[in-house]
């Protein structure tokens, strides 16, 4: 499975019609839809599709045709996601209305190719569940613990400087928290 962690954006001409696909990180779904209803009031639609992991390691997927005729939009959109396996991520095709009707047919291959044509152009990553674990770790440890999680590619998210050292959450996937617990020893305990 792949995901984005940036925005990226692909404009298709169909009949003088412009589909206009925004490829965005699924958290920032509900702000970008905001922003761009905004940034473009004569509209005529905003198409969506979504693919997230939730807290339970299920795919939940969504689609809206947002007013066009229902099936031609919102499913083939979502289509190209599962197609090209992206998770946590969401589109929002803004379409202009060129003043000839497109069809069934016509409105199916737009919307699926504008988000072809922008998943194409979009820096991919490949997916990896990031795990959260808290450690702690004395203050004459910590630049050693620090170095020790860089190499191994984990973040600290957050550090919190008590009496009897550091507490630190950290987020990597469970093979770099394994390897960083394996090299870290007796420098981090997970209780405080």
């Amino acid at each position: 499975m792949f995901t984005v962690h940036t925005h990226t954006f692909e404009m298709l001409v169909e009949k003088q019609s412009k589909f206009i696909a925004h490829l965005i990180p699924y958290a920032t779904y509900d702000e970008v839809l905001k922003a761009l209803k905004q940034e473009h009031p004569k509209a005529r639609h905003f198409v969506t599709a979504f693919r997230y992991i939730n807290e339970f390691d299920q795919i939940v997927e969504g689609s809206s045709d947002d007013g066009e005729p229902r099936g031609t939009s919102g499913k083939p959109t979502l289509a190209v996601l599962q197609g090209q396996e992206l998770i946590n991520i969401a589109v929002v095709v803004v379409r202009y209305f060129g003043g000839t009707k497109l069809g069934t047919g016509g409105l199916v291959r737009a919307y699926s190719e504008s988000t072809n044509m922008v998943a194409r152009q979009a820096k991919l990553l490949e997916y990896k569940k990031l795990e959260q674990h808290i450690i702690y770790c004395s203050y004459s440890d910590i630049s050693k613990v620090e170095y020790l999680l860089q190499q191994c590619g984990i973040t600290i998210e957050h550090k919190t400087f008590q009496a009897s050292g550091v507490k630190m959450v950290l987020s990597g996937t469970m093979e770099d928290l394994k390897e960083f617990f394996t090299q870290a020893g007796r420098l981090v305990s997970l209780q405080e």
